[in-house]
């Protein structure tokens, strides 16, 4: 497979048992990629990393060859709330979460940008970007993904035009990227059924495919523009198999963004249909 067309493929992996635990799982499954939470999705202690483990993990990527890793913010992390205190326990996420990723340096960083609960769209898009300005150092190796919203309630990024206007406020934007959520673009109202190309040239025109790095490939539940982000198994919800698979083989995905894409299916073995 040649650089311009490199796709790496997995899935979510639980880290209780570890961290190379979670690589040799996924060489079982084989796949060359994976996606995990850096603690509870729904809040609490993140899992120790300890440098043997790291280690030990990092050997496994480099000798197996795997694409870089999307690891994945708690969903109670929310860097633009109205709430003080909600903000600074997700500011306080945040800082340990990218401290943990400089142990596995290379890879990305993926959260959902955030929701503003009633302080507005411009003041929970400047939010974000003083958060990412905080945190960001030029040192660092990691690079931040945000994830594409459905627009559900005050949520940010349900919208292309969001997600580059935090990115434009970043100071160092060469450490910021998107991660596009299939099922998340679809119930924000872009029909990525019917045009996926459109969809695609906006993504471009917006916000750049060169920063797209990593694609959530999941189906949805919902009428396109129901903005209700609910995940059906793939093949089985309103996407359909056929447009997964366009999306999946699309040369503008395979061949436009750095480094190779980054697939990340949910939670379990890969699907034989992928």
């Amino acid at each position: 497979m040649t650089a311009a067309a490199q796709i790496y493929i997995g899935c979510h992996l639980s880290v209780t048992a570890g961290y190379e635990a979670m690589g040799k799982t996924m060489l079982s499954f084989g796949g060359n990629t994976f996606a995990f939470f850096t603690r509870n999705p729904r809040g609490g202690k993140s899992k120790d990393l300890l440098p043997g483990d790291a280690a030990g993990l990092l050997a496994l990527l480099e000798r197996e060859r795997f694409g870089k890793l999307v690891a994945h913010g708690s969903y109670t992390m929310n860097l633009c709330a109205a709430n003080l205190q909600t903000r600074e326990n997700g500011l306080d996420m945040l800082g340990k979460d990218l401290d943990r990723m400089e142990q596995l340096p290379g890879n990305f960083y993926n959260f959902h940008p955030g929701a503003h609960t009633g302080k507005g769209m411009e003041a929970g898009i400047q939010l974000i970007a003083d958060a990412l300005n905080r945190y960001l150092k030029p040192e660092m190796k990691t690079t931040v993904l945000l994830e594409t919203m459905a627009g559900k309630g005050t949520e940010v990024g349900g919208r292309f035009e969001q997600l580059r206007e935090i990115i434009d406020r970043v100071e160092l934007r060469e450490k910021v990227g998107v991660c596009l959520d299939t099922c998340h673009v679809w119930d924000a109202g872009y029909d990525l059924v019917h045009d996926l190309d459109g969809v695609l040239t906006e993504f471009d025109r917006v916000i750049g495919l060169d920063r797209l790095y990593a694609v959530h490939f999941n189906d949805s539940k919902n009428d396109r523009g129901s903005h209700k982000d609910r995940h059906e198994k793939l093949g089985e919800g309103k996407l359909g198999l056929e447009a997964m698979k366009r999306i999946a083989l699309h040369p503008a995905l395979s061949g436009r963004t750095k480094n190779g894409l980054i697939v990340c299916l949910p939670v379990g073995k890969l699907p034989q249909a992928v």
